[in-house]
């Protein structure tokens, strides 16, 4: 058992939940949180286990590379579990060099502070979450496989590409243990509002429009953000090293499909007629260089570490939002900004 884990960018949507997952149950690990706090990094995500012995909060910048040598060397981490990144597609294309600073030379950054300071490689691992997005562009059939060929269509992409590359390159020059996993599009409680399913959740529960790319036909593989925790959990017990895992959700849906979806989820618990929200749907001018299709064969991680998902994507977006409508207090500090007074009064930031 690691006595000392890092987690990167642990004050973000899914680093939050796998925070709280090894917090509550690794009580006997220490679990540090680093985390610059971005716009979508949020203290209030981790209310829950801020006060808990094994738990410790850090903010720092990864891209300060003195820095995160100077960390590693003095609370002697023994795994790293790397989450922080730049992840917004649409971010990414108005301002590629911030993606390129964050996910490339933040990753090597934390890739060369573990090998300097881990004199003996034994019992160390270095855990590196990217995304499905690095395979580029599916058609109307076939799967990502862990061996499919790298062809990432947008900056976020290629900067996760990238630092997948450099993992696999520091496992292979230097022997550093490693594991990968690409995992398909999340959703769940917690997420930053830019995305997706929050986006239309808080746009429809306020009577705004509802925006969707072209015309809506480019198909994506949900996961749910708890199953993804539990596949990070196991592959970073029982993975392999020097292997990769994709994670996926078995959950295939049409982006207009999905909203339609949406839509009627959130009719029924606004009590609103039957079909109203989805009079706010409006088609704009698509995203440049938009990926058709992503979808996940995940046979991997299920046969060799038995994870599967628990979520139906009927059953997880109902929960999803009955989450956001029952913290509105919530989505109102994220969309406002007021989230980063609770930094102050209670961190001192």
């Amino acid at each position: 058992m690691y006595k000392k884990i890092l987690i990167t960018g642990g004050a973000g949507f899914i680093g939050s939940h796998v925070v709280r997952l090894f917090v509550n149950k690794y009580p006997e690990t220490e679990i540090y949180n680093l985390d610059i706090l971005t716009y979508a990094g949020n203290l209030e995500n981790l209310r829950d286990v801020e006060n808990q012995e094994n738990y410790t909060f850090i903010k720092g910048d990864i891209t300060d590379r003195d820095y995160i040598i100077n960390l590693f060397r003095e609370k002697n981490f023994e795994g790293i579990i790397h989450l922080a990144a730049e992840s917004h597609v649409d971010r990414s294309i108005k301002n590629p060099l911030e993606f390129l600073n964050t996910n490339i030379s933040g990753t090597v950054n934390l890739l060369d502070a573990a090998r300097k300071t881990w004199n003996d490689f034994e019992g160390k691992r270095f855990y590196h979450i990217s995304t499905d997005e690095v395979f580029g562009s599916l058609g109307n059939e076939g799967y990502f496989l862990e061996t499919t060929a790298y062809d990432p269509k947008s900056p976020y992409s290629a900067s996760k590409a990238s630092s997948d590359h450099f993992v696999r390159a520091y496992n292979n020059t230097y022997g550093l243990p490693v594991v990968i996993s690409n995992c398909s599009n999340n959703y769940g409680p917690y997420q930053f509002p830019e995305k997706l399913i929050p986006l239309c959740i808080n746009n429809i529960k306020n009577n705004k429009a509802l925006p969707v790319y072209g015309k809506g036909e480019n198909i994506r593989d949900w996961l749910h953000v708890e199953d993804h925790a539990k596949a990070i959990d196991d592959i970073f017990f029982k993975g392999k090293d020097g292997d990769t895992y994709n994670v996926g959700g078995g959950n295939e849906w049409k982006n207009l499909d999905l909203i339609k979806l949406l839509c009627g989820i959130m009719d029924d618990k606004l009590k609103r007629p039957k079909g109203s929200s989805e009079k706010l749907i409006s088609f704009v001018k698509d995203r440049a260089g938009h990926d058709l299709r992503y979808a996940i064969d995940a046979s991997k991680i299920s046969n060799q570490l038995g994870w599967v998902p628990s979520f139906t994507f009927e059953k997880g977006l109902e929960n999803t939002v009955e989450w956001y409508l029952d913290n509105h207090h919530w989505l109102e500090n994220v969309t406002s900004g007021n989230y980063q007074d609770y930094y102050k009064s209670y961190y001192n930031l």
